[in-house]
């Protein structure tokens, strides 16, 4: 993927409101939870303020459930206008009792449009005062952008950013000082908010994990309006949810094994190779088999668009993970045509963000044209591909990405390819020295999957050390300077763990280490080129 940098020319002087603010609150001393509704802010409104007691938040919609266990906290409730057009809806959750000094965003999924309290709940359980906004609008399509460019703006990068710059100054506010320590954390959307974070304001915070980031914005776009056209303009070419089984079924049979454990997880799909002319009906047509112009489909799917002097736009999809409740069901076919994700976000955007056009057909999207106008019209605000961090590792920031190899909302090579762009751009190792990238075998999108999948990724803990915790590696590397040399991943059901794995710095693996069960990550170590012991469960 080609990543346009000259458009990336930031600066960062700190505002004069800022100043203010910073010289402002520095004065102020709320007694109570409540005393912070008149805590004054530029282009902030505070709506409400209240302690809320132990067990006692009840989300607007949803089940109150989850939060019953959940320590008291003051809640405090505003809008951020930094543009006429803007209305950024924040939430602020702050411990009454055992915080640990430090702040943590909370970051957002899809088209946003709503607070995440389970990822405030999360954070609030392990101590942090935290925020998460909505980006500045309702719902979770994309109707909300059409006629809005300033909506936009809040959306790709300066909701996140004023959310953060006003919960750290209600933190001072409340515990007379700010936080020590500030993190953020999120997948998807919420990953490239954190490169967002990382790219345009460095100095937010000073750990970020970027989970399965969709930081190419404009041309995953791109990417997935292809897809679909590719299975849907030719009603022929589309590839029902009845034949993934196959496939899947015929890609591991293909390349598992390759890396010494036969275990239905592929360590890495690149080196596969799997050719689905091997499922082509060989007469009647069966859910066990596929046509010419479904494997042609899927080769597509595979292999990612390519403009036409060759260069890819956007990379493909990876074979072996096409089943489950999280896979190409949801994301890429469809229960049935149309009802795939990557339809729904692809022709929100093109109607809403690009073309403003409610009525656009995405039966005329043409690849070169659409993609390059998605670029040019949204790259500028929308993309986070810049690969110069030098600000970010500067002032001594890390940052942790990860990405699931079964991944079938955003292709895993993606995350790969930015990776290796800030090591181009930066040198090993100065970009060794703050970032680490770790891929998790047989993980779905952002977490889900045959694969170990739980690892601390999220705001809710994993277990309780940085060796299985992802979020206290980064909280380690930031305060102790001990860099993650892996993290071990589990896969829990019913409360037991069904297997573990470490996670390895890319491009390290785990390689199996030739005895012991393949369901222990004590049988296992990083190294970087995986010897072959073959073993079967």
């Amino acid at each position: 993927m080609n990543n346009e940098t000259s458009r990336f020319k930031f600066n960062w002087p700190l505002p004069a409101s800022i100043l203010f603010v910073a010289m402002m609150c520095g004065s102020v001393s709320a007694a109570t939870c409540e005393g912070l509704a008149e805590l004054k802010l530029p282009n902030t409104t505070i709506t409400t303020a209240q302690t809320v007691a132990m067990g006692a938040f009840s989300p607007q919609s949803g089940s109150a459930a989850p939060y019953k266990e959940l320590q008291a906290f003051c809640r405090v409730v505003g809008v951020i206008k930094p543009a006429n057009d803007s209305e950024i809806k924040f939430e602020v959750w702050l411990p009454s009792a055992n915080w640990n000094g430090k702040f943590h965003g909370i970051g957002n999924g899809g088209f946003a449009g709503s607070i995440s309290y389970a990822g405030l709940a999360g954070a609030i359980a392990r101590g942090y005062a935290t925020a998460s906004t909505d980006t500045g609008h309702n719902g979770g399509d994309a109707s909300w952008a059409l006629g809005h460019p300033e909506k936009i703006v809040d959306y790709g990068h300066r909701a996140i950013h004023e959310m953060t710059e006003k919960a750290k100054l209600i933190v001072k506010a409340f515990y007379g000082d700010g936080p020590k320590r500030s993190y953020f954390a999120s997948c998807s959307n919420g990953g490239r908010q954190a490169l967002m974070e990382a790219q345009r304001y460095p100095n937010d915070y000073d750990g970020l994990i970027a989970g399965a980031p969709s930081n190419a914005f404009t041309q995953i776009l791109t990417g997935f309006a292809w897809n679909m056209q590719n299975m849907l303009v030719d009603p022929a070419g589309y590839i029902p949810a009845k034949k993934l089984k196959a496939i899947e079924t015929a890609a591991n049979a293909a390349c598992d094994g390759r890396d010494g454990v036969t275990d239905g997880v592929l360590d890495d799909p690149r080196k596969c190779g799997f050719d689905p002319a091997v499922l082509l009906c060989k007469g009647v047509e069966t859910d066990d088999c596929l046509t010419d112009k479904q494997i042609a489909a899927l080769r597509k799917i595979y292999a990612g668009p390519r403009d036409a002097k060759g260069n890819q736009i956007i990379p493909g999809f990876e074979p072996g993970g096409e089943t489950g409740p999280g896979g190409w069901t949801s994301w890429i076919t469809g229960a049935t045509p149309t009802l795939a994700l990557q339809f729904f976000f692809s022709t929100q955007a093109f109607k809403n963000m690009i073309y403003n056009d409610p009525n656009w057909d995405f039966k005329t999207f043409q690849l070169e044209r659409d993609g390059r106008l998605a670029s040019e019209k949204l790259g500028p605000v929308l993309d986070a591909i810049d690969p110069n961090l030098k600000a970010f590792s500067a002032r001594g920031g890390k940052l942790i990405l990860y990405h699931g190899w079964n991944d079938a909302a955003l292709p895993p090579v993606n995350t790969i390819n930015y990776f290796n762009s800030v090591l181009a751009r930066m040198g090993q190792r100065q970009a060794g020295s703050f970032m680490r990238l770790f891929m998790a075998p047989g993980v779905q999108h952002c977490a889900g999957g045959p694969g170990p999948d739980t690892f601390g990724q999220m705001v809710t803990p994993a277990q309780s050390d940085p060796q299985h915790d992802l979020t206290l590696a980064l909280e380690r590397w930031v305060e102790q300077g001990i860099a993650p040399e892996q993290v071990i991943a589990t896969k829990r059901a019913g409360g037991n763990t069904q297997r573990s794995r470490p996670l390895c710095p890319y491009p390290q693996v785990a390689g199996y280490k030739g005895t012991g069960s393949t369901d222990d990550a004590a049988n296992f170590k990083c190294v970087s080129d995986q010897p072959v012991r073959k073993k079967k469960k």
